[in-house]
């Protein structure tokens, strides 16, 4: 998993609430158990029509917002059923860190497994973040995990709170595999141990 330090990039403004998993990514692209992909049948129903072509009223497919990093979100984010490919599908198209004032919570844990930092803010902090993202490709916005803030195109900072294991997490890009490889010392210490009192075994 890559680490996640600092991100400076555009935030898209998706001010939508109860933006479900089916949503995200919808049920007939989950198929797939690869990780990679994903990316193009993002929000599929809204970037495209039902002929196929790209929905130019949809916020990633303007020019302003087509390589977003960081995604400023309504209420309830990612609720709906606990598919992981939702977070793949974010990933694969480029999103590091989506802001909403709640996630439902298997996505917002599937997120921090993945790379993702999911931030949960205060509505008035949203409402001024999603105003900077409005401005689009002219207005960055730079996410500090180590410093626990959001620096704004204006200077403006918003502070937000994070679990320090799951900090711990991503600044280091450690996932589930990862937190054991961490042990891999005393793991092998414990076999070797385990095939001299059970050389049977």
């Amino acid at each position: 998993m890559d680490k996640f330090t600092t991100l400076t990039g555009v935030a898209a403004p998706l001010p939508i609430t109860n933006i479900d998993t089916d949503m995200i990514i919808p049920k007939q692209f989950l198929k797939t158990i690869k990780r990679t992909g994903l990316g193009k049948s993002l929000f599929f129903e809204m970037r495209y029509d039902e002929s196929g072509k790209t929905n130019p009223d949809f916020v990633l497919n303007q020019p302003s917002w087509q390589k977003a990093q960081i995604l400023v979100a309504g209420d309830n984010f990612g609720c709906g059923s606990s598919r992981e490919h939702a977070p793949w599908a974010l990933l694969d198209f480029g999103i590091r860190c989506v802001i909403s004032t709640s996630f439902a919570d298997i996505f917002y844990n599937n997120c921090f497994k993945n790379g993702i930092l999911p931030i949960k803010l205060p509505q008035e902090d949203v409402d001024k973040l999603m105003d900077d993202a409005r401005r689009g490709a002219n207005a960055t916005v730079t996410v500090d995990l180590e410093a626990q803030e959001i620096k704004g195109p204006d200077g403006g900072v918003v502070k937000f709170d994070i679990d320090p294991f799951r900090k711990h997490c991503l600044l280091n890009g450690l996932d589930d595999i990862g937190l054991t490889l961490e042990k891999q010392d005393a793991i092998s210490a414990y076999e070797s141990k385990l095939a001299e009192s059970r050389p049977w075994a």
